[in-house]
């Protein structure tokens, strides 16, 4: 398994990593168990998880209960910010929230520490100094290794940057952020600024939820029991008929060199500059050896230029 680090940071990762959003809601915990240590057998060192996962805590605890003595052997990544209730007290950026979330999720997960410490989005209604300040004392005390952050926009990553530069605080390694043959929106300017201030990125869907495997056929039927069967939201999201001739011409892609839509997906993000993980879900031991088989296809020039083409991107 190849590790890099995350941005310029001394963190060191596996190239592909495992989003745990599934434990705790989609699987039960024997099913995380398999799941976690088939991972670890594979040589995956990075498991993202946040407090809402699994139903709000859930995805913690199994974690908890399943890594045992192996905590040390991996980065454990997790994230604060959204919603822990329905009234919508508990949640935000803010040092009063943060300094309780922490210790909540240090209890769920069993661990003295957590290894990135990831804002999942922005919060309006404090400012980023707020924040930073609070994240930097977390990180002073031993509590976290790292900071990161999910879904802000290009300019708020900026800010974020130069207030912690210019104050002399622990800054964001790394932006967690959705990021897919079908989905490039942050190339805009999310990613110029990941460039300028040397942050990793740790790409979530890598799979559109599931369009870029090569099992769904436009005007046919779904497969029993897939996550864009079962998920209408995801459908319409994904399944629409801007996506569908890009996808088909990306199989025709990859049927012509001799090699699958999964593999194209995870090759083309690992293969992108500034990622440094490929963050993909699993809920069966054998998702994960092919997401890791999945990164070995080393793209040329011209392919990568291909691609650009058919997505539009060129």
């Amino acid at each position: 398994m190849e590790l890099r680090n995350l941005g310029k940071s001394g963190l060191r990762v596996s190239v592909v990593g495992l989003g745990c959003n599934n434990f705790g809601g989609r699987i039960d915990l024997e099913a995380t168990r398999k799941v976690v240590h088939k991972a670890l057998d594979l040589g995956i060192t990075l498991l993202d998880t946040a407090d809402t996962y699994g139903n709000r805590g859930g995805s913690e605890e199994l974690l908890g209960q399943v890594l045992g003595a192996r905590r040390k052997d991996i980065v454990l990544a997790t994230k604060f910010c959204m919603p822990m209730d329905d009234a919508g007290v508990l949640k935000g950026a803010s040092r009063r929230y943060i300094m309780s979330a922490v210790e909540a999720s240090l209890r769920r997960l069993k661990t003295d520490w957590i290894d990135l410490y990831q804002q999942h989005q922005s919060d309006p209604l404090t400012p980023i100094e707020e924040t930073l300040r609070a994240l930097d004392d977390l990180v002073r005390q031993g509590k976290v290794r790292y900071i990161g952050c999910s879904n802000l926009p290009g300019w708020q990553a900026v800010e974020a940057q130069w207030t912690a530069k210019h104050l002399g605080l622990n800054s964001f390694i790394s932006c967690q952020d959705e990021y897919s043959l079908v989905v490039r929106g942050i190339e805009r300017e999310l990613v110029p600024a990941m460039e300028t201030y040397g942050m990793g990125l740790l790409p979530f869907f890598p799979l559109a939820s599931g369009l870029l495997t090569g099992k769904y056929k436009r005007n046919a039927p779904l497969p029993e029991g897939a996550r864009l069967t079962t998920t209408p939201r995801l459908a319409e999201r994904y399944m629409t008929d801007a996506n569908w001739p890009v996808v088909e011409r990306l199989q025709d892609f990859c049927a012509k060199r001799g090699h699958s839509m999964l593999e194209l997906a995870f090759s083309w993000l690992a293969g992108q500059p500034r990622v440094t993980s490929v963050i993909a879900g699993a809920t069966k031991p054998e998702q994960l050896e092919q997401n890791v088989k999945a990164t070995g296809w080393k793209l040329a020039a011209e392919d990568k230029a291909e691609i650009d083409r058919i997505t539009g991107k060129a």
